[in-house]
């Protein structure tokens, strides 16, 4: 399928202004279901795009938030590097976790509203991205989410003074929720995968659970930790669930 993947759109959050949404969706005149992307520390990434790319080349509308806007210039992508790691983590807990959320409900709200949506709408997230894709899924608007190895979830440490109600909020979820892990992800180690599934068996939630044998950020086609096997397999799974869950 033949993409567009050269559009923006600004969307006024309240109380932090404009947010930039990298868009991608399908050349053909159609409506598809639509999909929130949350990226990683880095914001919207050369990686993040071929993902985005390979979302909306199987039937979807693809919208992409920069993360951090309210402290980079909008376009700004944080580099795979010491420097841009450090500035990414230093970002993710100095934004408040209410401004988080707001950025999820302006962007499903502007996402909805898109032209090429059928109103069916999913989250999909990576690291950082897998957490905010799991927050952004308790609006009742959204149908769906994909959460890729989330950070903080476990540890309650996302935003601001590190401390977020992301695992006492669960009882609140609706949408079918899909979790992808590395099972040699230093950063959600076992105990906090079993805490969060506890939680989700606590809440009776509509929940498929991925371990597979893989580092962190398996899915980013950069980097020694790229798994190109298992990315088809991940990408498989995702494609599956959003069939289900979206159709």
């Amino acid at each position: 399928m033949i993409l567009r993947s050269d559009e923006t759109q600004d969307v006024d959050v309240p109380g932090s202004g404009p947010m930039r949404m990298h868009l991608f969706r399908p050349a053909i005149e159609g409506r598809f279901p639509g999909l929130l992307l949350f990226s990683e520390i880095y914001q919207v990434t050369a990686p993040i795009r071929r993902l985005a790319a390979m979302l909306v080349g199987n039937g979807h509308v693809v919208a992409v938030p920069e993360v951090y806007h309210e402290y980079e210039p909008a376009g700004t992508a944080l580099q795979y590097d010491p420097a841009g790691t450090d500035r990414g983590n230093a970002l993710k807990i100095a934004k408040p976790v209410a401004a988080f959320d707001a950025d999820a409900a302006a962007g499903v709200t502007a996402l909805l509203a898109h032209p090429a949506c059928n109103g069916r709408l999913g989250t999909f997230g990576v690291c950082l991205g897998g957490h905010l894709a799991y927050r952004a899924a308790l609006d009742p608007r959204v149908s769906a989410s994909a959460c890729f190895y989330p950070t903080d979830i476990h540890s309650g440490t996302l935003g601001e003074g590190r401390s977020d109600d992301s695992l006492q909020r669960m009882a609140e979820l609706k949408a079918d929720i899909m979790f992808v892990w590395g099972r040699q992800d230093p950063h959600v180690p076992y105990a906090g995968r079993e805490a969060i599934r506890g939680r989700l068996e606590e809440v009776g939630a509509a929940y498929e659970w991925h371990e597979l044998n893989a580092q962190h950020a398996f899915l980013r086609d950069e980097g020694p930790r790229y798994d190109p096997a298992l990315f088809l397999q991940a990408m498989g799974l995702t494609l599956e669930f959003y069939r289900r869950t979206l159709a």
